[in-house]
């Protein structure tokens, strides 16, 4: 699936609840499915600067697609990045430098977070285009 076809999939499964009570626990409930980043990762230099709780976020590049792994010490922010991690992982440098992030508008993500969360929010982006740009050069 593209990055888009993902987002696409994430918006339809928001669209299903009706307010956002239901939203939050579905987000929480994402957050369980989120692939933990080993122990060895949760180092300073993996914090996302910018979130209100800690959040670590390690990727590391196998052919040519990059795989996330994230934490949080935090349920709501936990099921943030596995939002995130779910649309973006797996994929190339360049489709993730290349994906736009509408997608976190369309579910009313950002609307629905205090302003420390939805900053964070756009840390963990920052964060996961930082790496893309990172193995994007390297090649």
């Amino acid at each position: 699936m593209t990055i888009k076809e993902i987002q696409d999939e994430i918006v339809d499964e928001f669209s299903m609840f009706d307010d956002w009570m239901q939203r939050y626990e579905y987000i929480i409930e994402l957050g369980k499915t989120l692939p933990i980043i080993d122990e060895l990762y949760k180092t300073e230099e993996n914090i996302i600067n910018g979130c209100q709780s800690k959040v670590w976020l390690h990727a590391e590049k196998i052919n040519d697609k990059i795989i996330f792994t994230a934490d949080s010490d935090a349920i709501l922010t936990k099921g943030i990045i596995a939002i995130l991690i779910r649309a973006f992982s797996n994929h190339s440098p360049k489709e993730i430098l290349n994906a736009d992030t509408d997608f976190v508008n369309e579910i009313g993500l950002k609307e629905h977070l205090s302003p420390t969360r939805a900053n964070g929010l756009v840390s963990m982006i920052k964060k996961i285009k930082m790496y893309a740009l990172a193995f994007e050069a390297k090649k």
